[in-house]
């Protein structure tokens, strides 16, 4: 089921076309027990062995996992905005069981495409002897490091993954964005609602390129469009990093598209010029979270004008932009030019601390164990800052923490129950600039 913040045009329902915004529970997206790369084949979970024994009364130490260099990097300062802020609000509410939780560690995910980056980092990691992760926010990234973490009954949660292979992968493994099926059912449909019935994908082939392209023409056919192009099964692909595009753009076009959806990170920023040196109208685009980004400083004004994007996850209101401005300044000296996921770091950071209080432990196991309760997948009452939620606790109450990024209660596979998806639409100066918000429910 959908449910619109803002009835835009481009949602509108064109006759009998709808495509209900759930997640899939067909064979693309695997259970608890099912592995990543195989759905047919049991995956035991990497925190198997991992049992709670006496709970540490210890500060909670914290350690991140985010983009600082790579495609990604963009993506890392709000992410860091939105811990750091969580972090300044639990510590001024009388911080975890009476003292002061830190972010002790922090290091880079990079990206993708040099995936020894996450590997050295969640080594790192490991030896800092942090209880919980935030991170990383690529897909891939996560799954090159989820075992190295989990294994060694830590927690990671992510507040931007969305790769449905990692539903359910892990005990320990949380995450703060929906899975790929929510924001592909939203994106297909918006696309085919904008009247579109020929769809060519330009997509790299990564976990997450490859994963949200699946979901997202699932919706697209399931409302009577085609994919022309770049489709499921079709080995159409192009590999992280490639610079050049005339061969696949040349080859999309040819098939007479009339939308072009771009699943990519930085190619992105090679693939609309070559898109526009083939004459092709930019305004027919669309794009994802992977991409949904500021490109004044790359592209002639008006090239993207028109263009549209989906990230997942709610607007950050006006109030939290500013102390997610003030933040960022006040401890990096720069100023925060995007605010994608940083609602999401936020309530990742502020629900584990609420797991340890509730739980009276600061360490990985007593956190996991309280992590569904507090997120309200029990009930309780509903509580949407660190500090009131901790009054009810500390009364004995259970609670339902609800936070700036508007996630359900976890699910059995440790994915947010509901979760919102925006929608972006291109400025003259190729900015994307929101324009509403439809909640969807993972199934």
């Amino acid at each position: 089921m959908i449910r619109s913040t803002t009835a835009v045009k481009a949602l509108a329902i064109m006759g009998a076309v709808s495509v209900a915004l759930v997640g899939c529970s067909s064979t693309s997206t695997p259970s608890a027990s099912t592995s990543a790369s195989s759905t047919s084949t049991k995956k035991a979970d990497p925190a198997a062995a991992c049992k709670p024994g006496t709970p540490s009364t210890d500060a909670l130490k914290i350690g991140t996992m985010l983009p600082l260099t790579g495609s990604l990097a963009y993506l890392g300062p709000p992410a860091i905005a939105g811990a750091g802020l969580a972090l300044d609000d639990i510590n001024k509410a009388g911080g975890v069981l009476g003292k002061d939780a830190s972010i002790s560690t922090a290091t880079d995910s990079g990206d993708s495409s040099d995936l020894t980056v996450s590997t050295a980092a969640a080594a790192k990691l490991k030896a800092a002897k942090v209880s919980v992760v935030l991170g990383a926010e690529s897909s891939s990234v996560t799954l090159n490091v989820i075992d190295q973490i989990t294994s060694s009954c830590t927690i990671e949660i992510s507040p931007a993954n969305t790769a449905s292979s990692l539903s359910g992968y892990s005990s320990y493994y949380y995450r703060t964005a929906p899975p790929d099926s929510v924001q592909g059912s939203a994106l297909g449909q918006l696309v085919v609602n904008d009247g579109h019935a020929k769809v060519a994908f330009l997509v790299f082939n990564d976990s997450y390129g490859t994963g949200l392209r699946d979901s997202t023409q699932k919706a697209i056919e399931a409302a009577g469009g085609s994919v022309v192009y770049g489709g499921t099964g079709k080995s159409q692909e192009f590999p992280p990093g490639q610079t050049t595009f005339s061969t696949e753009v040349t080859a999309a076009l040819a098939t007479k598209p009339d939308a072009i959806v771009i699943l990519a990170f930085d190619e992105t920023k090679s693939i609309v010029p070559e898109l526009v040196a083939q004459n092709y109208d930019l305004k027919d685009t669309y794009m994802s979270d992977g991409n949904t980004a500021d490109y004044s400083k790359d592209f002639e004004a008006g090239t993207l004008n028109g263009g549209q994007g989906t990230i997942p996850g709610a607007q950050p209101n006006d109030d939290l932009k500013k102390r997610l401005s003030a933040w960022y300044k006040s401890n990096n000296g720069k100023t925060l030019a995007d605010y994608s996921y940083a609602a999401e770091s936020y309530d990742a950071i502020t629900l584990t601390a609420l797991a340890a209080e509730a739980g009276k432990g600061t360490d990985a196991p007593t956190i996991q164990s309280k992590m569904a309760a507090v997120s309200g997948a029990d009930g309780g009452t509903k509580c949407t800052s660190y500090a009131d939620c901790k009054t009810l606790l500390d009364a004995g109450k259970d609670i339902q923490y609800t936070g700036p990024s508007g996630i359900g209660p976890f699910n059995t596979n440790n994915d947010p129950s509901s979760a919102y998806i925006g929608i972006y639409k291109y400025d003259k100066n190729n900015k994307p600039v929101y324009q509403s918000s439809i909640q969807g429910d993972v199934k």
